[in-house]
Parts: structure tokens; sequence; C-alpha cells
């Protein structure tokens, strides 16, 4: 039986976006069962101390500036810093990858187009009839997966993502938790290879005192 990584992730977040193709990579390497997991980042940023990007100081903002440069020449990908569309409401859009699983298909290729449709052709992914027709270029039934994504049982499984995102320590996004050892960020895409191909029990941070 493959592992099992938990995929913490919303399409609003350029470092999920950023680390996507290397995290898929991995996957398929390592054989991994992916449970994906979107969650809005507004209120699990509230609930574990994080702040949204025009809350933070201008010292931060700046060298978040910086890190999407390197990030984007480290990972060799061509995207706006700054996209038209951006920040967004990403709930209805999140919310395709759950109904898409729901309804026992894959949402990967959404997926994929969804992020370049983002940071790469600035589109509006809070817009019901841009997510149609990226869903239809990948495959899946459009119209009712975004019709299906506004409704109140998309709605509530989001919430239980947020709530499995508190309980197993998971405060932004992407995060990848394996075996209870949580991953954040996708410059700890390494570490969470190097405990794949170790085979590593998981660290914890209960440590006890020797």
């Amino acid at each position: 039986m493959p592992r099992q990584v938990d995929y913490y992730f919303s399409l609003q977040s350029p470092w999920a976006y950023i680390g996507h193709k290397s995290f898929r990579n991995l996957v398929s390497t390592y054989d991994i069962k992916v449970n994906y997991k979107p969650v809005v980042l507004v209120d699990l940023f509230s609930e574990t101390g994080g702040l949204p990007l025009m809350k933070r100081h201008p010292v931060r903002q700046r060298y978040r500036m910086v890190e999407l440069q390197r990030w984007r020449d480290k990972r060799g990908l061509t995207f706006n810093l700054q996209p038209a569309h951006w920040p967004f409401n990403a709930r209805l859009a999140d919310g395709v990858v759950i109904a898409a699983l729901e309804a026992g298909l894959d949402p990967e290729r959404y997926l994929q187009r969804a992020f370049a449709a983002v940071w790469e052709h600035q589109l509006n992914l809070a817009d019901p009839a841009t997510l149609v027709k990226l869903a239809d270029e990948s495959g899946l039934p459009g119209s009712q997966l975004v019709e299906r994504s506004g409704g109140e049982v998309i709605g509530a499984a989001y919430e239980q993502n947020r709530q499995d995102a508190l309980v197993a320590d998971v405060f932004g996004s992407p995060v990848y938790v394996l075996d209870g050892e949580v991953f954040w960020g996708q410059d700890r895409i390494e570490l969470l290879e190097d405990a794949l191909k170790s085979g590593r029990a998981a660290y914890s941070s209960h440590v006890q005192a020797p």
C-alpha cells in the first residue's frame, strides 16, 4: 500500500503554485497517495497567529517579493508577481477540487490549469464561467462541479478541512503532512523527499527530555 500525504493548500497561494510541479514529481517518484485538502487561508491564519499579506509589516511584504523572484527562477517558472485578479475569494475554485473528489474524479489536471490561470494567465478564479471552462478543459464536468462547489455540502467539507488542519498543526499553504509530520512551505519539499527516501520515522514536536 502506498504511503499517503495530506496536502493542504489553496489556489490563492503563490507558494502552493510554485511548489506544485515539484510536489507532483515527488508523488510520482515515490508512488504516494495524495489526500487533497483545500483550506480557507484567512481563517487558518487568524486562528494560528498569522496575518494576511496586507496586514504584514512592509519589511515582510518587500521580502516576500524578493522570495517570489528567487523561487520563480529556482523552479524554472514564468509568472506574474502581482497578477491582475489576486487576491481573490478562492472558495469556489477550491471547492471545485472538493466537488471533484466527492464525485470520484481526479482533480489534478484542473489544479494544474487553475494554478497557471491565476499566476501565468491572470484569469479571475472567482468567476464561475472561468472555472467551468478550466474544469471542462481538464476533462471534468465543469458546470456540474462549479454548481456543486457553491453548495452547503462542499462548504461543510471545506470547513472540515480547516478543522483537520488545526488538529494537524497546519497553519499555512502549502503544507504536506506525512505520517503526522508537518512540512510547511514549498521550500520544504526537498526535506519531504528526504523523509520518503530514508523511510525514517516521523519527527514529533513532543520531544522528551533526555
